[in-house]
């Protein structure tokens, strides 16, 4: 405690972002009892150390019974008890629980820049700590539905507009607080607790009618709504018990525990390797190739305030980037998503060129050509001359051997492969690909630039595919099964989206484009056929022009200007063409096969890359598959939700499948050796040969 003018000044202290735990809790309640006991302090102001207020719960605590004490409950039930008025002085992160504490105070004030946010729905709970019945109170229910179930953070005007903070501080806001709460001394206080609560304007139907459904993940927003419907109807002590019984069954279910898993999980896979030092941020970056990927790499570098060329060597391929990237922007900006000054910013951080020469002197080279090796190590051959030492050199591949790249340098030691995902400046994951002689130090710098560019950063083995697109390729492959023995289009995708996912794998092979996997069969069929049961159904789609959305038609037609899929016949006839050819007489398949046969070829692959080394931990494929390729992040990604079904169960499912269908479904070694044991894949861990591949 720190008095300052007759203002005790009470400060959060566990660094690095101030988690409330029993360590940050103990001696902030001591101060406040003694701030509480001295006639000479009137009144209290509470602020963080380091320029942070708090992130939130020390996420260590959750999970155990009984729970860590003190917590953050009990030292928002001393502030709302105590007798003298408290204001809350904002700066940085201003996270779930950290944002619970400061509605118990009786003013806020902030600073412009800070990040106020209840996150906890994105892992499955809802604020539990009085967050559902005080933001109502202050900001209105559809302001406060609105910030607790997105989970994103606002800035501090918009704090300010909504009602959840009073003031923003013009220059530093613990002094304005400070100023604040001496012009309260002796005056009663105002506890949000007994504001009167608002009326209720519809908001509550309308969160209604746009949160998911409980069975598909959207069991914490429904509590979430029950919750604020509380605080409107009900007094505040009322509201509270309320939200705590619904927080304890939020915990309890396996929507929040798979959240969880993924949570840390996805901390885990951004650890750098043992040993490296913290690399300094990149300032200044090059993009080659002004397609679909280049234009969202630059803009994704430009969002994160990297100053960066776009390098086209074809003259009208840089002015058809130029016009994309001001067309997105200009886009975002309608849409109230961006304002017009940091649109400004964004495209002033752009530049263009023509020669690979622009790749001189930048810390950091990302090459986004044509998916194709020769082109590729043509572009590593010429930065290898142009480039400075210790530069960064990135590809982003999405199958290709990163070894094969690495090996036409001098510095095999400084590449590394970035696998970015389309539209690359709004997907969240960066998968990056370990290759043979990629350095300690150039890992760890990979995992910082993703996290610079607002990323999730998983590290691969190099393999064809690394882990997402090696796992995706028998999943593809068994959907096109199903449709020669039976299923359509439209049922397989059905039970898929069922399952969780937004699309099926026909609607997102249409979205994605049916040529871009055409192209890569093709080139892997022309150096070696291919072995076993082979599918030439998105082939013969490809080869009249369908390659989805784009075209208008793929495995479904698309009116014009229409992005909904509609079945076709013209696709059931060449379902029922190939299923003669491969000697098919096609049957009903039940839902239940449809779903096993998709997603149990995923827990097998990935059995296979863990044990290979590709994959350093299981939770890095569940973060790789739900941040990549969507798959449902309350069923926590693939190996998260095997162990739930059961690893025996999945097997013996397997040995059926391979009675019938053959060696595609033996069971993966490191699969069959967990189920027999009883084990799980989040208690694995890998030997020591394998940790270290």
């Amino acid at each position: 405690m720190t008095p300052r003018d007759g203002v005790a000044i009470l400060t959060i202290d566990n660094p690095p972002v101030n988690a409330l735990g029993p360590r940050s809790i103990e001696p902030l309640l001591a101060s406040l009892a003694a701030a509480l006991a001295d006639p000479g302090v009137h009144a209290l102001v509470l602020t963080g150390a380091g320029g942070n207020f708090s992130g939130g719960a020390d996420m260590r605590g959750f999970g155990q019974a009984p729970p860590p004490r003190p917590s953050a409950r009990d030292l928002i039930d001393a502030l709302e008890a105590s007798s003298k008025p408290i204001v809350a002085a904002l700066e940085g992160n201003v996270m779930g629980g950290g944002l619970e504490v400061a509605l118990a105070c009786d003013y806020r004030v902030a600073a412009p820049g800070i990040r106020l946010a209840f996150p906890e729905i994105k892992r499955g709970l809802l604020p539990g700590a009085g967050g559902t019945q005080r933001a109502p109170r202050l900001a209105g229910a559809k302001a406060a539905l609105e910030l607790i179930l997105s989970g994103d953070p606002i800035g501090g005007a918009a704090a300010r507009a909504i009602g959840l903070v009073d003031a923003v501080a013009e220059s530093n806001p613990l002094d304005a607080a400070v100023a604040h709460a001496a012009t309260l001394a002796g005056g009663p206080r105002r506890r949000v607790s007994e504001f009167a609560a608002p009326p209720d304007d519809g908001a509550i139907d309308a969160a209604r009618k746009r949160a998911q459904p409980e069975a598909r993940g959207g069991l914490a927003e429904q509590r979430a709504i029950d919750c604020v419907a509380d605080a409107l109807s009900l007094p505040f002590a009322a509201g509270l018990a309320r939200e705590r019984e619904r927080f304890v069954e939020l915990l309890g279910s396996e929507q929040s525990k798979a959240r969880l898993a993924l949570f840390f999980a996805e901390r885990e896979a951004a650890k750098p390797p043992a040993g490296s030092t913290l690399p300094a941020p990149v300032r200044t970056a090059t993009v080659i190739g002004g397609g679909t990927m280049g234009t969202g790499i630059a803009m994704a570098c430009a969002n994160a305030g990297i100053a960066v060329t776009l390098v086209d060597l074809q003259p009208d391929a840089v002015e058809r980037a130029r016009g994309i990237i001001a067309g997105n922007y200009a886009a975002t900006q309608r849409k109230g998503k961006l304002s017009q000054a940091e649109m400004d910013a964004r495209l002033a951080r752009i530049a263009y060129a023509t020669s690979l020469d622009a790749a001189a002197g930048v810390d950091l080279v990302i090459e986004a050509v044509f998916e194709e090796m020769p082109v590729k190590q043509d572009v590593f051959r010429s930065l290898d001359r142009i480039a400075r030492p210790g530069t960064l050199l990135a590809t982003n591949t999405s199958t290709l051997d990163v070894d094969a790249i690495a090996a036409v340098t001098q510095r095999p030691q400084d590449v590394v492969g970035m696998h970015f995902f389309s539209p690359a400046n709004v997907m969240k994951l960066l998968e990056i690909v370990r290759g043979a002689r990629s350095s300690a130090e150039t890992i760890a710098r990979a995992l910082a630039i993703a996290k610079q560019l607002g990323k999730v950063g998983v590290v691969a083995g190099n393999c064809d595919g690394f882990i997402g697109n090696r796992m995706l390729h028998p999943y593809g492959r068994e959907a096109a099964f199903l449709l020669e023995e039976g299923a359509s289009p439209e049922q397989v995708d059905r039970v898929i989206r069922d399952f969780g996912f937004p699309m099926g794998p026909f609607a997102m092979g249409d979205l994605a484009g049916l040529d871009v996997g055409w192209r890569i069969r093709r080139a892997r069929n022309a150096q070696a056929p291919p072995e076993g049961r082979y599918s030439k159904i998105a082939d013969e789609l490809c080869e009249v022009g369908r390659f989805g959305q784009k075209t208008g038609s793929g495995y479904y037609r698309y009116d014009p200007g229409s992005r909904v899929p509609l079945p076709d016949p013209f696709v059931d006839t060449v379902i029922e063409r190939n299923a003669r050819a491969a000697g098919f007489e096609r049957r009903p398949i039940g839902d239940d096969e449809i779903l096993k046969r998709c997603m149990y070829l995923l827990v097998n692959e990935a059995a296979k890359i863990l044990a290979e080394g590709i994959a350093a931990r299981p939770g890095d494929v569940d973060v790789v598959w739900v941040y990549g390729y969507a798959f449902p992040a309350f069923r926590g990604g693939p190996l998260r939700w095997a162990d739930s079904v059961g690893l025996k169960n999945i097997v013996a499912d397997m040995l059926e499948f391979e009675r019938v269908h053959g060696a595609r479904w033996t069971p993966a070694p490191l699969l069959r050796e967990l189920a027999a044991a009883g084990a799980t894949f989040a208690a694995w861990t890998p030997s020591k040969d394998v940790a270290h591949a």
